[in-house]
Order: structure tokens, then C-alpha cells, then sequence
């Protein structure tokens, strides 16, 4: 994945905190537990991931323009069933 930028920081909607971190590549990360208050995020609806909802950029597939585990950007169609 040429030009895909493997770093964005999550920001927990619940208290704030802010910390970033590598996502992963080869996988869907679907649930985030925020180190400072312990909510865990879970991606927003029509979102594949944590960090397509609260990330500082999109993970590495959306990036690249490909589907991310059924749910394509711009095609909320796979979100609606």
C-alpha cells in the first residue's frame, strides 16, 4: 500500500484523551479501550473500524480506496443491509 499513512490518533468521545497510535494493516480493529477513562470505542454505523470513526485518518484499506471488511466509503449500502 504505496503512500498509505499507517499512524492516526484516536480520540475517545468520552473524556477526550488523545493518543496515537500504528494500525494494523492486515485487519479490522473493532474495539479500542481508551487508557485513561476505559470506555471502549466501537466503530460508529457505517464505519468499518475505530479509527474510520475517531481516528485523525482512515485505516490503511479505506486509505487505499477498498472495501474494509463489507463496508466500502461512499457505498453505505453494505451498512444498511
Amino acid at each position: 500500500m504505496t503512500g498509505v499513512i499507517l499512524e492516526s490518533t484516536l480520540t475517545c468521545p468520552a473524556c477526550g484523551h488523545a493518543k496515537t497510535e500504528t494500525m494494523p494493516t492486515d485487519a479490522c480493529q473493532w474495539f479500542y479501550e481508551c487508557e485513561q477513562c476505559h470506555t471502549v470505542l466501537k466503530p460508529q454505523p457505517g464505519d468499518c473500524c475505530v479509527y474510520c470513526s475517531y481516528g485523525t485518518v482512515p485505516c490503511p484499506p479505506i486509505q487505499a480506496r477498498h472495501d474494509c471488511c463489507g463496508v466500502a466509503r461512499g457505498d453505505d449500502s453494505a451498512a444498511r443491509g
